[in-house]
């Protein structure tokens, strides 16, 4: 009796285990998300509607923006499940020296140049392959990823990802995260940043220490997260702003929009001068139209 007991407990615990769970929603999921954040996005020192936060763990970090927009969903979703704008948009960053969208049969891919915040050669700056892909389109919901394996200076696992979902009155539920890995290397080279040109730059959360320091402005890897991160989403939000303008003076009303939106925050973002921008933008744009 005891020995049958048992089989039957086995094969009961076997049963359970081939269970299958069901999968989250991902639109009642960010929707969740939205009304949690509903007071943060209300109140949000940043501008309302927008809210940011940040984490860090000994070998990666992530950033992440929720941003109420006044686009209506259909808008977001075309313009973001189509790879091509995302080069149109990635170049306005200042980091970002040239992006190329490479569609296949089987697999997208953005082929962008990471480099410094001036001119400089292609030749110089670092290539970074994200495989793109639309993981839902739906009526009500979309979502785009970009993933590279390798980065600059030993960072690895990139991860760009876009979801949304529409809101009442023509508008929409942004959901920007970027993430990357980092290794000894990488650590290395960012204590060097942090002691040179990033000594006494900050990102946007506002932190207490434990003592007698006031609050402050976050600072380290998690500013700098956050400065990019932002960078990233005043693009999206750039690129939005010139769907109605024709395309021979979209890219520079783009430049414009996203100039002015990081002068609002130049504690943060402040990096060079409006016309040096435009010129160094305007040169790597030509460039970026033809194949390197």
């Amino acid at each position: 009796m005891a020995v049958f007991v048992a089989a039957s407990t086995v094969c009961a615990i076997a049963a359970l285990a081939q269970v299958t769970l069901p999968e989250p929603d991902p639109a009642a999921s960010l929707r969740d998300r939205y009304a949690a954040l509903s007071e943060q996005l209300e109140q949000s020192s940043l501008q309302q509607g927008l809210y940011l936060e940040s984490a860090e763990s000994p070998h990666a970090v992530q950033g992440d923006v929720y941003a109420v927009v006044n686009y209506p969903f259909a808008t977001v979703s075309d313009t973001f499940t189509n790879p091509q704008n995302w080069c149109e948009l990635l170049i306005l960053h200042l980091n970002v020296k040239y992006c190329r969208a490479d569609v296949g049969d089987e697999q997208t891919v953005l082929s962008v140049a990471i480099g410094k915040k001036f001119d400089q050669p292609l030749s110089e700056a670092y290539r970074v392959k994200f495989a793109y892909n639309v993981t839902a389109s739906g009526s009500d919901y979309m979502q785009v990823d970009l993933d590279a394996r390798k980065g600059p200076l030993g960072t690895s696992k990139y991860h760009i990802a876009l979801e949304s979902i529409g809101l009442e009155g023509d508008r929409a539920f942004l959901h920007l995260r970027y993430s990357y890995s980092f290794g000894h290397m990488a650590r290395f080279a960012m204590r060097v940043y942090l002691a040179t040109s990033g000594h006494g730059k900050v990102g946007f959360t506002m932190i207490q220490d434990q003592g007698n320091r006031p609050p402050h402005l976050i600072g380290g890897v998690r500013g700098t997260l956050e400065r990019n991160t932002m960078r990233y989403y005043l693009a999206l939000d750039a690129y939005l702003g010139t769907l109605a303008t024709p395309d021979p003076q979209r890219f520079e009303e783009s430049l414009e929009r996203w100039f002015a939106a990081t002068e609002r925050y130049a504690r943060q973002l402040h990096e060079v001068d409006h016309d040096a921008y435009l010129t160094m933008k305007r040169r790597e744009y030509l460039r970026q139209q033809t194949p390197p």
